[in-house]
Protein backbone atom coordinates (compact mmCIF):
# COMPACT_ATOMS: atom_id res chain seq x y z
CA UNK A 1 0.00 0.00 0.00
CA UNK A 2 2.87 2.39 0.88
CA UNK A 3 4.50 1.91 -2.53
CA UNK A 4 1.15 2.51 -4.21
CA UNK A 5 0.71 5.73 -2.22
CA UNK A 6 4.21 6.94 -3.15
CA UNK A 7 3.51 6.14 -6.79
CA UNK A 8 0.21 8.02 -6.66
CA UNK A 9 1.90 11.13 -5.23
CA UNK A 10 4.60 10.95 -7.88
CA UNK A 11 2.08 10.62 -10.74
CA UNK A 12 0.11 13.60 -9.40
CA UNK A 13 3.22 15.80 -9.34
CA UNK A 14 4.41 14.75 -12.80
CA UNK A 15 0.91 15.43 -14.17
CA UNK A 16 0.65 18.85 -12.52
CA UNK A 17 4.15 19.91 -13.57
CA UNK A 18 3.95 18.77 -17.18
CA UNK A 19 5.34 21.53 -19.37
CA UNK A 20 7.46 23.06 -16.61
CA UNK A 21 11.19 22.89 -15.89
CA UNK A 22 10.44 20.43 -13.06
CA UNK A 23 8.94 17.85 -15.42
CA UNK A 24 12.27 16.68 -16.84
CA UNK A 25 13.72 16.23 -13.35
CA UNK A 26 10.71 14.19 -12.26
CA UNK A 27 10.66 12.05 -15.40
CA UNK A 28 14.34 11.10 -14.95
CA UNK A 29 13.82 9.76 -11.41
CA UNK A 30 14.50 6.08 -10.74
CA UNK A 31 12.51 4.06 -8.21
CA UNK A 32 14.75 4.94 -5.26
CA UNK A 33 14.72 8.65 -6.09
CA UNK A 34 10.93 8.58 -6.32
CA UNK A 35 10.71 6.92 -2.92
CA UNK A 36 13.15 9.41 -1.34
CA UNK A 37 11.18 12.33 -2.74
CA UNK A 38 7.62 11.18 -2.02
CA UNK A 39 7.71 8.74 0.90
CA UNK A 40 6.35 11.38 3.30
CA UNK A 41 5.21 14.97 3.68
CA UNK A 42 7.46 17.26 5.68
CA UNK A 43 5.83 17.77 9.07
CA UNK A 44 5.36 21.25 10.53
CA UNK A 45 6.23 21.77 14.21
CA UNK A 46 7.54 24.41 16.62
CA UNK A 47 10.74 24.54 14.58
CA UNK A 48 8.74 24.89 11.35
CA UNK A 49 9.86 22.60 8.52
CA UNK A 50 13.35 21.62 7.43
CA UNK A 51 14.78 19.22 4.88
CA UNK A 52 16.94 18.61 1.83
CA UNK A 53 16.05 20.81 -1.14
CA UNK A 54 14.58 19.07 -4.17
CA UNK A 55 11.34 18.22 -5.89
CA UNK A 56 8.69 16.18 -4.07
CA UNK A 57 6.62 16.14 -0.89
CA UNK A 58 9.56 14.98 1.26
CA UNK A 59 11.85 17.81 0.12
CA UNK A 60 12.04 21.57 0.51
CA UNK A 61 10.90 23.33 -2.66
CA UNK A 62 8.75 26.26 -3.74
CA UNK A 63 5.53 24.19 -3.62
CA UNK A 64 6.17 23.02 -0.05
CA UNK A 65 7.07 26.59 0.99
CA UNK A 66 3.94 28.00 -0.68
CA UNK A 67 1.70 25.34 0.87
CA UNK A 68 3.08 26.04 4.36
CA UNK A 69 2.54 29.76 3.84
CA UNK A 70 -1.02 29.32 2.57
CA UNK A 71 -1.77 27.20 5.63
CA UNK A 72 -0.31 29.93 7.82
CA UNK A 73 -2.39 32.54 5.98
CA UNK A 74 -5.56 30.47 6.49
CA UNK A 75 -4.73 30.17 10.18
CA UNK A 76 -4.48 33.97 10.42
CA UNK A 77 -7.68 34.50 8.40
CA UNK A 78 -9.63 32.15 10.67
CA UNK A 79 -8.36 34.11 13.67
CA UNK A 80 -10.32 37.10 12.34
CA UNK A 81 -7.59 39.50 13.40
CA UNK A 82 -7.99 43.24 13.40
CA UNK A 83 -6.55 44.78 10.24
CA UNK A 84 -3.73 46.35 12.24
CA UNK A 85 -2.62 42.95 13.52
CA UNK A 86 -2.80 41.10 10.19
CA UNK A 87 0.91 41.58 9.50
CA UNK A 88 3.88 39.25 8.93
CA UNK A 89 7.60 39.98 8.58
CA UNK A 90 9.84 37.66 6.53
CA UNK A 91 13.62 37.21 6.72
CA UNK A 92 16.08 34.80 5.14
CA UNK A 93 19.68 33.60 5.38
CA UNK A 94 22.42 33.13 2.75
CA UNK A 95 21.48 29.59 1.71
CA UNK A 96 20.73 28.68 -1.88
CA UNK A 97 17.11 29.60 -2.73
CA UNK A 98 16.49 31.36 0.62
CA UNK A 99 15.70 34.73 -0.97
CA UNK A 100 13.56 33.04 -3.64
CA UNK A 101 11.54 31.13 -1.02
CA UNK A 102 11.14 34.29 1.07
CA UNK A 103 9.65 36.14 -1.90
CA UNK A 104 7.30 33.24 -2.67
CA UNK A 105 6.10 33.33 0.95
CA UNK A 106 5.62 37.09 0.65
CA UNK A 107 3.64 36.67 -2.60
CA UNK A 108 1.30 34.09 -1.03
CA UNK A 109 0.64 36.29 2.02
CA UNK A 110 0.05 39.41 -0.06
CA UNK A 111 -2.29 37.49 -2.37
CA UNK A 112 -4.29 36.67 0.77
CA UNK A 113 -4.55 40.34 1.76
CA UNK A 114 -2.02 40.09 4.59
CA UNK A 115 0.35 43.02 5.03
CA UNK A 116 3.84 41.67 4.58
CA UNK A 117 7.25 43.10 5.39
CA UNK A 118 10.29 41.57 3.67
CA UNK A 119 13.92 42.10 4.60
CA UNK A 120 15.87 43.40 1.61
CA UNK A 121 19.00 41.38 2.40
CA UNK A 122 20.04 38.20 4.18
CA UNK A 123 20.28 38.93 7.91
CA UNK A 124 20.49 36.87 11.12
CA UNK A 125 17.46 34.96 12.37
CA UNK A 126 17.38 37.10 15.56
CA UNK A 127 16.61 40.13 13.35
CA UNK A 128 13.24 38.55 12.54
CA UNK A 129 12.54 37.94 16.24
CA UNK A 130 13.37 41.61 16.82
CA UNK A 131 11.35 42.93 13.85
CA UNK A 132 8.19 41.01 14.80
CA UNK A 133 7.90 43.09 17.96
CA UNK A 134 9.13 46.37 16.50
CA UNK A 135 6.66 46.21 13.60
CA UNK A 136 3.88 44.78 15.83
CA UNK A 137 3.38 41.80 13.53
CA UNK A 138 1.26 38.79 14.37
CA UNK A 139 3.88 36.36 13.02
CA UNK A 140 7.38 36.26 11.60
CA UNK A 141 8.88 33.85 9.07
CA UNK A 142 12.54 33.12 8.46
CA UNK A 143 13.86 30.93 5.64
CA UNK A 144 16.83 29.07 7.11
CA UNK A 145 18.21 25.65 7.94
CA UNK A 146 20.52 27.00 10.63
CA UNK A 147 23.80 25.03 10.63
CA UNK A 148 22.71 22.10 8.44
CA UNK A 149 24.71 21.17 5.30
CA UNK A 150 24.29 23.17 2.09
CA UNK A 151 21.65 20.90 0.55
CA UNK A 152 19.19 21.80 3.33
CA UNK A 153 16.77 24.67 3.79
CA UNK A 154 13.81 25.35 6.04
CA UNK A 155 10.98 27.56 7.22
CA UNK A 156 10.67 28.78 10.81
CA UNK A 157 7.86 30.80 12.39
CA UNK A 158 7.83 33.31 15.27
CA UNK A 159 4.81 34.50 17.22
CA UNK A 160 4.01 38.14 17.99
CA UNK A 161 6.32 38.34 21.02
CA UNK A 162 9.32 37.27 18.95
CA UNK A 163 9.45 33.73 20.31
CA UNK A 164 9.25 30.54 18.26
CA UNK A 165 5.66 29.34 18.10
CA UNK A 166 4.25 27.07 20.80
CA UNK A 167 3.23 23.44 20.30
CA UNK A 168 -0.45 24.45 20.30
CA UNK A 169 0.00 27.12 17.63
CA UNK A 170 2.20 24.82 15.53
CA UNK A 171 -0.48 22.10 15.64
CA UNK A 172 -3.19 24.57 14.59
CA UNK A 173 -1.11 25.90 11.68
CA UNK A 174 -0.22 22.36 10.61
CA UNK A 175 -3.92 21.43 10.58
CA UNK A 176 -4.47 24.26 8.10
CA UNK A 177 -1.44 23.31 6.00
CA UNK A 178 -2.71 19.74 5.57
CA UNK A 179 -5.94 21.07 4.04
CA UNK A 180 -4.05 22.87 1.25
CA UNK A 181 -3.16 21.26 -2.08
CA UNK A 182 0.38 21.72 -3.34
CA UNK A 183 -0.79 23.16 -6.65
CA UNK A 184 -3.80 25.19 -5.48
CA UNK A 185 -1.78 28.28 -4.54
CA UNK A 186 -0.97 31.38 -6.54
CA UNK A 187 2.73 32.04 -5.91
CA UNK A 188 3.08 34.84 -8.45
CA UNK A 189 3.53 38.45 -7.58
CA UNK A 190 0.35 40.06 -8.87
CA UNK A 191 1.92 43.46 -9.36
CA UNK A 192 2.39 43.95 -5.61
CA UNK A 193 5.35 46.05 -4.53
CA UNK A 194 7.45 44.32 -1.87
CA UNK A 195 7.24 46.25 1.37
CA UNK A 196 10.87 46.08 2.45
CA UNK A 197 11.74 46.42 6.13
CA UNK A 198 13.04 49.91 6.83
CA UNK A 199 16.77 50.08 7.58
CA UNK A 200 15.93 51.78 10.90
CA UNK A 201 14.73 48.39 12.22
CA UNK A 202 18.19 46.91 11.65
CA UNK A 203 19.82 50.00 13.18
CA UNK A 204 17.60 49.63 16.27
CA UNK A 205 18.59 45.97 16.51
CA UNK A 206 22.29 46.91 16.47
CA UNK A 207 21.75 49.54 19.17
CA UNK A 208 19.84 47.01 21.29
CA UNK A 209 22.79 44.62 21.03
CA UNK A 210 25.25 47.34 22.02
CA UNK A 211 23.17 48.13 25.12
CA UNK A 212 24.06 44.67 26.43
CA UNK A 213 27.73 45.64 26.64
CA UNK A 214 29.31 44.66 29.94
CA UNK A 215 32.74 46.24 29.99
CA UNK A 216 34.44 48.96 27.94
CA UNK A 217 37.44 48.90 30.28
CA UNK A 218 39.59 46.60 28.19
CA UNK A 219 42.36 46.49 25.64
CA UNK A 220 40.51 47.04 22.36
CA UNK A 221 43.67 46.35 20.33
CA UNK A 222 43.37 42.61 20.78
CA UNK A 223 43.48 40.53 17.60
CA UNK A 224 40.31 38.56 16.93
CA UNK A 225 39.82 36.19 14.02
CA UNK A 226 36.20 36.02 12.90
CA UNK A 227 34.38 33.78 10.43
CA UNK A 228 30.70 34.16 9.46
CA UNK A 229 30.99 30.72 7.75
CA UNK A 230 29.62 32.32 4.53
CA UNK A 231 26.46 33.26 6.41
CA UNK A 232 24.60 36.32 7.68
CA UNK A 233 26.93 37.31 10.51
CA UNK A 234 29.38 39.40 8.48
CA UNK A 235 27.50 42.70 8.59
CA UNK A 236 26.13 42.76 12.18
CA UNK A 237 29.01 41.08 14.01
CA UNK A 238 31.76 43.20 12.42
CA UNK A 239 29.66 46.34 12.86
CA UNK A 240 28.96 45.70 16.54
CA UNK A 241 32.59 44.84 17.30
CA UNK A 242 33.81 47.97 15.51
CA UNK A 243 31.32 50.18 17.38
CA UNK A 244 32.48 48.55 20.63
CA UNK A 245 36.05 49.58 19.83
CA UNK A 246 37.50 46.34 18.48
CA UNK A 247 39.50 47.49 15.48
CA UNK A 248 41.64 44.43 14.83
CA UNK A 249 39.06 41.93 13.65
CA UNK A 250 40.65 39.65 11.06
CA UNK A 251 38.16 38.04 8.70
CA UNK A 252 38.58 34.54 7.28
CA UNK A 253 38.49 35.52 3.62
CA UNK A 254 37.35 32.13 2.30
CA UNK A 255 34.35 32.20 4.66
CA UNK A 256 33.64 35.93 4.57
CA UNK A 257 31.12 36.45 1.76
CA UNK A 258 27.63 34.92 1.51
CA UNK A 259 27.76 31.54 -0.24
CA UNK A 260 25.01 28.95 0.11
CA UNK A 261 27.37 26.18 -1.03
CA UNK A 262 29.57 26.63 2.07
CA UNK A 263 32.61 25.53 0.03
CA UNK A 264 35.12 25.25 2.89
CA UNK A 265 33.17 22.97 5.20
CA UNK A 266 30.57 20.31 4.54
CA UNK A 267 28.63 21.26 7.66
CA UNK A 268 28.72 24.99 8.55
CA UNK A 269 28.32 24.28 12.25
CA UNK A 270 30.73 26.20 14.52
CA UNK A 271 30.65 23.27 16.97
CA UNK A 272 32.48 21.16 14.37
CA UNK A 273 36.29 21.13 14.21
CA UNK A 274 36.17 21.31 10.39
CA UNK A 275 34.22 24.58 10.47
CA UNK A 276 36.72 26.16 12.87
CA UNK A 277 39.91 24.90 11.21
CA UNK A 278 40.48 27.76 8.74
CA UNK A 279 39.96 30.34 11.47
CA UNK A 280 42.49 28.55 13.67
CA UNK A 281 45.03 28.60 10.83
CA UNK A 282 44.43 32.34 10.40
CA UNK A 283 44.94 32.87 14.15
CA UNK A 284 48.25 31.03 14.09
CA UNK A 285 49.47 33.07 11.10
CA UNK A 286 48.25 36.39 12.55
CA UNK A 287 49.36 35.61 16.12
CA UNK A 288 45.83 36.06 17.42
CA UNK A 289 44.59 34.24 20.50
CA UNK A 290 40.84 34.11 19.85
CA UNK A 291 38.85 32.58 16.98
CA UNK A 292 35.15 33.39 16.68
CA UNK A 293 32.68 31.71 14.28
CA UNK A 294 28.93 32.09 13.79
CA UNK A 295 26.62 29.73 11.91
CA UNK A 296 24.84 30.73 8.66
CA UNK A 297 21.80 32.33 10.33
CA UNK A 298 23.99 33.82 13.07
CA UNK A 299 22.13 32.55 16.11
CA UNK A 300 24.91 30.20 17.30
CA UNK A 301 28.53 31.03 18.06
CA UNK A 302 31.59 29.02 18.99
CA UNK A 303 35.16 29.96 19.86
CA UNK A 304 38.65 28.50 19.86
CA UNK A 305 41.27 29.85 22.27
CA UNK A 306 45.02 29.55 22.35
CA UNK A 307 46.12 26.78 24.67
CA UNK A 308 49.91 26.53 24.88
CA UNK A 309 51.11 25.98 21.29
CA UNK A 310 47.75 25.02 19.83
CA UNK A 311 44.09 26.04 19.91
CA UNK A 312 41.21 24.48 21.82
CA UNK A 313 37.55 24.74 20.83
CA UNK A 314 35.53 25.43 23.95
CA UNK A 315 32.25 23.59 24.37
CA UNK A 316 29.07 25.65 24.66
CA UNK A 317 28.84 24.58 28.31
CA UNK A 318 32.36 25.87 29.01
CA UNK A 319 31.80 29.12 27.12
CA UNK A 320 28.40 29.64 28.76
CA UNK A 321 29.88 29.21 32.25
CA UNK A 322 32.67 31.67 31.43
CA UNK A 323 30.17 34.24 30.16
CA UNK A 324 27.85 33.76 33.13
CA UNK A 325 30.70 34.27 35.59
CA UNK A 326 31.98 37.31 33.66
CA UNK A 327 28.54 38.95 33.48
CA UNK A 328 27.76 38.31 37.15
CA UNK A 329 31.10 39.70 38.29
CA UNK A 330 30.54 42.91 36.30
CA UNK A 331 26.88 43.77 36.89
CA UNK A 332 24.91 44.46 40.05
CA UNK A 333 22.74 41.45 40.83
CA UNK A 334 19.32 42.24 42.29
CA UNK A 335 17.48 39.93 44.68
CA UNK A 336 14.99 38.64 42.12
CA UNK A 337 17.29 38.42 39.08
CA UNK A 338 17.29 35.18 37.12
CA UNK A 339 19.53 33.05 34.93
CA UNK A 340 18.00 30.58 32.47
CA UNK A 341 19.26 27.37 30.94
CA UNK A 342 17.83 24.23 29.39
CA UNK A 343 17.71 21.09 31.53
CA UNK A 344 20.37 19.37 29.38
CA UNK A 345 22.80 22.26 29.90
CA UNK A 346 25.58 21.82 32.47
CA UNK A 347 24.67 21.76 36.17
CA UNK A 348 27.84 23.78 36.83
CA UNK A 349 26.10 26.91 35.54
CA UNK A 350 23.49 26.65 38.27
CA UNK A 351 26.22 26.55 40.95
CA UNK A 352 27.82 29.69 39.51
CA UNK A 353 24.46 31.48 39.38
CA UNK A 354 23.66 30.47 42.95
CA UNK A 355 27.01 31.78 44.15
CA UNK A 356 26.18 35.22 42.75
CA UNK A 357 22.65 35.20 44.18
CA UNK A 358 20.90 34.45 40.89
CA UNK A 359 17.84 32.24 40.76
CA UNK A 360 18.05 29.61 37.99
CA UNK A 361 15.10 28.72 35.77
CA UNK A 362 15.54 25.41 33.96
CA UNK A 363 13.54 24.91 30.76
CA UNK A 364 12.95 22.08 28.32
CA UNK A 365 15.43 21.55 25.49
CA UNK A 366 15.23 24.32 22.89
CA UNK A 367 15.86 28.06 23.21
CA UNK A 368 12.20 28.79 22.46
CA UNK A 369 11.43 27.72 26.02
CA UNK A 370 13.88 30.29 27.39
CA UNK A 371 12.14 32.87 25.20
CA UNK A 372 8.76 31.84 26.61
CA UNK A 373 10.05 32.13 30.19
CA UNK A 374 11.37 35.64 29.52
CA UNK A 375 7.90 36.63 28.33
CA UNK A 376 6.24 35.09 31.40
CA UNK A 377 8.61 36.91 33.75
CA UNK A 378 7.94 40.26 32.13
CA UNK A 379 4.20 39.62 32.26
CA UNK A 380 4.06 38.53 35.91
CA UNK A 381 7.00 40.21 37.63
CA UNK A 382 8.08 43.51 36.19
CA UNK A 383 10.77 43.83 38.87
CA UNK A 384 12.43 40.59 37.74
CA UNK A 385 15.46 40.96 35.51
CA UNK A 386 16.70 38.36 33.03
CA UNK A 387 20.49 38.46 33.35
CA UNK A 388 21.64 35.75 30.94
CA UNK A 389 20.61 32.47 29.34
CA UNK A 390 22.29 29.73 27.36
CA UNK A 391 21.93 26.19 26.05
CA UNK A 392 24.45 23.41 25.40
CA UNK A 393 24.13 23.75 21.61
CA UNK A 394 25.92 27.11 21.29
CA UNK A 395 22.94 29.39 21.93
CA UNK A 396 23.40 32.46 24.17
CA UNK A 397 21.34 35.56 25.02
CA UNK A 398 21.64 38.63 27.18
CA UNK A 399 18.80 41.17 27.07
CA UNK A 400 15.14 40.85 26.13
CA UNK A 401 15.19 42.72 22.80
CA UNK A 402 14.83 39.31 21.09
CA UNK A 403 13.33 36.06 22.39
CA UNK A 404 15.78 33.66 20.78
CA UNK A 405 19.48 32.95 20.90
CA UNK A 406 21.62 35.63 19.28
CA UNK A 407 25.21 35.15 18.12
CA UNK A 408 25.73 38.88 17.54
CA UNK A 409 25.31 39.81 21.20
CA UNK A 410 27.18 36.66 22.25
CA UNK A 411 30.11 37.68 19.99
CA UNK A 412 30.22 41.12 21.63
CA UNK A 413 30.23 39.65 25.14
CA UNK A 414 32.86 37.06 24.26
CA UNK A 415 35.23 39.68 22.87
CA UNK A 416 34.68 41.99 25.86
CA UNK A 417 35.33 39.09 28.24
CA UNK A 418 38.42 37.97 26.36
CA UNK A 419 39.87 41.50 26.17
CA UNK A 420 39.06 42.31 29.82
CA UNK A 421 40.85 39.22 31.07
CA UNK A 422 43.78 39.77 28.71
CA UNK A 423 44.22 43.26 30.21
CA UNK A 424 44.65 41.49 33.56
CA UNK A 425 47.10 38.95 32.13
CA UNK A 426 44.50 36.15 32.35
CA UNK A 427 43.62 33.78 29.51
CA UNK A 428 40.19 32.22 29.07
CA UNK A 429 41.74 28.83 29.87
CA UNK A 430 43.14 30.31 33.09
CA UNK A 431 39.68 31.58 34.00
CA UNK A 432 38.02 28.27 33.13
CA UNK A 433 40.47 26.39 35.34
CA UNK A 434 39.81 28.90 38.11
CA UNK A 435 36.07 28.11 37.87
CA UNK A 436 36.81 24.37 38.01
CA UNK A 437 39.06 24.84 41.05
CA UNK A 438 36.27 26.72 42.82
CA UNK A 439 33.27 24.53 41.98
CA UNK A 440 34.86 21.24 40.96
CA UNK A 441 35.56 19.89 37.50
CA UNK A 442 32.38 19.20 35.54
CA UNK A 443 32.37 16.81 32.59
CA UNK A 444 29.41 17.23 30.24
CA UNK A 445 28.93 14.66 27.52
CA UNK A 446 26.14 13.31 25.36
CA UNK A 447 25.67 9.71 24.19
CA UNK A 448 23.16 8.60 21.58
CA UNK A 449 21.71 5.12 21.12
CA UNK A 450 20.10 4.41 17.75
CA UNK A 451 16.96 2.31 17.40
CA UNK A 452 16.10 1.62 13.76
CA UNK A 453 13.09 -0.06 12.27
CA UNK A 454 9.41 -0.15 13.08
CA UNK A 455 10.08 -1.37 16.61
CA UNK A 456 12.64 1.36 17.38
CA UNK A 457 10.18 3.73 19.00
CA UNK A 458 8.72 0.94 21.14
CA UNK A 459 12.19 -0.08 22.36
CA UNK A 460 13.04 3.52 23.29
CA UNK A 461 9.81 3.69 25.25
CA UNK A 462 10.76 0.47 27.06
CA UNK A 463 14.04 2.02 28.17
CA UNK A 464 12.32 5.26 29.20
CA UNK A 465 9.80 3.28 31.27
CA UNK A 466 12.61 1.29 32.88
CA UNK A 467 14.43 4.50 33.84
CA UNK A 468 11.21 6.20 34.91
CA UNK A 469 9.83 3.43 37.13
CA UNK A 470 12.60 0.99 38.07
CA UNK A 471 16.07 2.53 38.14
CA UNK A 472 17.35 3.17 41.68
CA UNK A 473 21.07 2.95 40.97
CA UNK A 474 23.14 3.86 37.90
CA UNK A 475 26.68 2.60 37.41
CA UNK A 476 27.00 1.86 41.11
CA UNK A 477 25.71 5.27 42.23
CA UNK A 478 22.40 5.75 44.04
CA UNK A 479 19.58 7.83 42.59
CA UNK A 480 18.70 10.44 45.23
CA UNK A 481 16.15 12.36 43.16
CA UNK A 482 14.22 11.56 40.01
CA UNK A 483 12.50 14.27 37.94
CA UNK A 484 9.96 13.02 35.42
CA UNK A 485 8.86 15.74 33.00
CA UNK A 486 6.19 13.63 31.31
CA UNK A 487 3.27 14.86 33.50
CA UNK A 488 4.46 18.47 33.22
CA UNK A 489 6.42 19.80 36.20
CA UNK A 490 8.17 23.05 37.24
CA UNK A 491 5.65 25.03 35.15
CA UNK A 492 6.98 23.38 31.99
CA UNK A 493 5.05 21.67 29.18
CA UNK A 494 4.77 17.88 29.24
CA UNK A 495 7.83 16.20 27.77
CA UNK A 496 9.15 12.63 27.64
CA UNK A 497 12.28 13.42 29.66
CA UNK A 498 13.66 11.93 32.88
CA UNK A 499 16.49 13.47 34.92
CA UNK A 500 18.27 11.42 37.58
CA UNK A 501 20.30 13.08 40.35
CA UNK A 502 22.95 10.75 41.82
CA UNK A 503 24.69 10.63 45.19
CA UNK A 504 28.02 11.59 43.57
CA UNK A 505 26.66 15.08 42.72
CA UNK A 506 26.18 14.09 39.09
CA UNK A 507 23.05 13.97 36.95
CA UNK A 508 21.90 12.00 33.91
CA UNK A 509 19.10 12.99 31.51
CA UNK A 510 17.26 10.59 29.21
CA UNK A 511 15.41 12.05 26.21
CA UNK A 512 14.22 10.45 22.94
CA UNK A 513 15.16 12.63 19.98
CA UNK A 514 12.27 14.42 18.35
CA UNK A 515 13.78 14.17 14.85
CA UNK A 516 15.80 10.92 14.76
CA UNK A 517 15.34 7.32 15.99
CA UNK A 518 17.77 7.94 18.84
CA UNK A 519 17.72 7.93 22.61
CA UNK A 520 19.87 10.81 23.82
CA UNK A 521 21.55 10.62 27.22
CA UNK A 522 23.23 13.67 28.77
CA UNK A 523 25.80 13.36 31.58
CA UNK A 524 26.81 16.19 33.92
CA UNK A 525 29.51 14.70 36.16
CA UNK A 526 31.38 16.47 38.97
CA UNK A 527 34.76 15.34 40.27
CA UNK A 528 38.15 16.53 41.50
CA UNK A 529 39.71 16.24 38.05
CA UNK A 530 38.83 15.39 34.48
CA UNK A 531 40.24 11.88 34.85
CA UNK A 532 38.01 11.25 37.87
CA UNK A 533 34.93 12.34 35.92
CA UNK A 534 35.87 10.19 32.93
CA UNK A 535 36.15 7.13 35.21
CA UNK A 536 32.65 7.83 36.57
CA UNK A 537 31.33 8.35 33.04
CA UNK A 538 32.85 5.03 31.91
CA UNK A 539 31.03 3.16 34.69
CA UNK A 540 27.69 4.78 33.89
CA UNK A 541 28.00 4.28 30.12
CA UNK A 542 28.80 0.58 30.66
CA UNK A 543 25.65 0.25 32.76
CA UNK A 544 23.63 2.09 30.12
CA UNK A 545 25.01 -0.01 27.26
CA UNK A 546 24.06 -3.14 29.15
CA UNK A 547 20.47 -1.90 29.51
CA UNK A 548 20.12 -0.94 25.84
CA UNK A 549 21.70 -4.21 24.66
CA UNK A 550 19.24 -6.12 26.81
CA UNK A 551 16.27 -4.30 25.25
CA UNK A 552 17.59 -4.74 21.71
CA UNK A 553 17.90 -8.51 22.21
CA UNK A 554 14.24 -8.85 23.19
Amino acid sequence: MEKEYISKRYREWIKQLDGTSFYDELSRMDEKQIEDSFYKELAFGTGGIRGVMGIGTAKINEFVIARATQGLANYMIHKKLRTGLKKVVIGYDTRNNSEKYAKIAANVLMNNGIKTYLFSEALPTPCVSFAVRELECFLGIVITASHNPSEYNGYKVYEKKGCQITNEMADQIYDEIKKVGYFDIDITNQGNQYNFVNETIYDSYIQSVLKQSISSDHNADVKIVYSPLNGTGLKPVTQVLKLAGFDQVILVEEQKNPDGNFPTCKKPNPEEIEAMQLGIEYAKNEQADLVLATDPDCDRVSIAVKNKDDFRILSANELGCLLLDFICSNVKIQSDDVFMKTIVTTDLAELIAQDYGLRTINTLTGFKYIGEQIGLLEKKHTETSFVFGFEESCGFLRGTYVRDKDATVASLLICEMYAAYQSQGITLMDKLNEIYNKYGFCLNTQHSFKFDGASGSEKMNQIMDYVRYKVQTLGGYNVVLKKDYLPGIDNLPKSNVVKLFLDNNSSVIFRPSGTEPKLKVYFSIFGEAKSTCQTIEYKMVRWLTGITDSVLKD
